[in-house]
C-alpha cells in the first residue's frame, strides 16, 4: 500500500520524547484526515500501551488499520510506527512514563469485599488527580482570559449534551447568580439549531464535552461558529473537536476505573471559571448578588424550620 507522501522533516533524534510527539500531533492535527485524528488521539491517550504493544496491536486498540499507524508517523515526520514509538519506549525503561494496570471496579456479585475496597480506594485517587488537573492543565492567565470573554459578552449560553448537561446546568444557574446575561441551551422540541443561530456574534458559547464526544454538540458548536458566535470551550484533549475555532480551551481529566469516565474534573473546571468570573466581576457581582438574594428569599426558595418547632 502506497505511504502518505505529505511527510514533514524528520524531528530532531536529540530531541525526542512523548511531549514532543504530542507538540507535534497538536501542531498537524487539522490537517490530518479523520482516519489519521482517530489515531492521533489515541496516541496521545495511550502513551504506556504504545510503548508495550506492536503497531497491529495498537492499530485494533484505537479502531484503525495498522497502514494507518503508518501514515500518522510518517505526517509526523518520522520513518515509521517502530520511530514514532521509541521515544515512549524510552520514556518507560528510564521510568518517566507511569504505567498502572487499573483494575476496574468489580461486579458485586463478583468482587470480593476486599476487591471491591481497592477499587474504591483507586477511583477516589483518580477523582483528586481529575480534580488537580484543573491547575495542572490551565494557567491563571488562561483562566482570567477565558472568564474576562464572559464578564464582558452581552449573552452568554451554556451547553452540554449527555453526561455533560449537569455540568453545564451547574454552571447556567451558578453563573445566574453572578450575572444577568447567562442562558442555558436546552434544544427543546428539536430546536437546537435554532438557538445556536441565535447566538450571533454579540454571544458567547461556553460549551463542554468529552470522548466519547457528541456528535450533536460538535456540530452545534460548528454551527454557531459559523454565526459568529464566540466559543470557550471545557473539553478533555487538546485534540478534542470542540477546540477547532475555539478562542479559548479550558482543559481537564477524566480518569477513572469504573465503567465511565469520570466527571469530576468537568465540575471542578465549571466551578473554577465561574468563581474567576465572580472575582473579575467586581460590584456588578455584588449588586446582581443581593438582588437575587432578595428574590430567593421573598419567594421562599429555601425551606426553613417553622418557628413553632424550634
Amino acid at each position: 500500500m502506497p505511504v502518505d507522501q505529505s511527510t514533514h522533516a524528520s524531528p530532531d533524534r536529540t530531541q525526542r520524547s512523548p511531549r514532543a510527539v504530542q507538540r507535534l500531533i497538536e501542531g498537524q492535527f487539522e490537517s490530518l484526515s479523520p482516519e489519521l485524528q482517530r489515531a492521533a488521539r489515541w496516541v496521545t491517550r495511550h502513551s504506556p500501551t504504545l510503548a508495550l504493544h506492536s503497531m497491529r496491536h495498537s492499530a485494533r486498540a484505537a479502531g484503525v488499520t495498522p497502514a494507518t499507524m503508518t501514515r500518522l508517523a510518517q505526517r509526523l515526520g518520522f520513518d515509521g510506527f517502530e520511530e514514532m514509538r521509541e521515544p515512549f519506549r524510552q520514556a518507560m525503561a528510564q521510568g518517566d512514563v507511569e504505567v498502572k494496570r487499573v483494575r476496574p471496579l468489580p461486579a458485586s456479585e463478583q468482587g470480593t469485599a476486599q476487591a471491591l475496597d481497592q477499587g474504591i480506594q483507586s477511583l477516589n485517587k483518580m477523582h483528586t488527580a481529575n480534580v488537580a488537573s484543573v491547575v495542572a492543565l490551565n494557567d491563571v492567565q488562561t483562566l482570567q482570559a477565558a472568564a474576562h470573554t464572559l464578564v464582558e459578552a452581552q449573552q452568554v449560553h451554556f451547553l452540554g449534551l449527555r453526561v455533560c448537561h449537569s455540568v453545564a446546568f451547574y454552571m447556567s444557574y451558578a453563573y445566574g447568580l453572578l450575572f444577568g446575561n447567562g442562558h442555558l441551551v436546552a434544544g427543546t422540541g428539536g430546536t437546537l439549531s435554532d438557538q445556536m443561530a441565535g447566538i450571533g456574534s454579540s454571544g458567547v458559547l461556553v460549551v463542554l464535552s468529552q470522548a466519547p464526544y457528541s456528535r450533536q454538540t460538535v456540530e452545534a458548536v460548528a454551527l454557531a461558529r459559523r454565526h459568529g458566535a464566540v466559543v470557550v470551550a471545557l473539553t478533555d484533549s487538546p485534540l478534542s473537536p470542540l477546540t477547532t475555532g475555539a478562542r479559548h480551551v479550558l482543559l481537564y481529566d477524566t480518569r477513572s476505573n469504573s465503567q465511565l469516565h469520570s466527571g469530576i474534573g468537568a465540575q471542578a473546571l465549571a466551578e473554577t471559571l465561574v468563581a474567576t468570573a465572580a472575582a473579575l466581576g467586581g460590584q456588578t457581582v455584588v449588586q446582581h448578588m443581593r438582588r437575587r438574594q432578595a428574590h430567593l428569599r421573598d419567594s421562599g426558595a429555601y425551606w426553613e424550620r417553622p418557628e413553632d418547632q424550634e
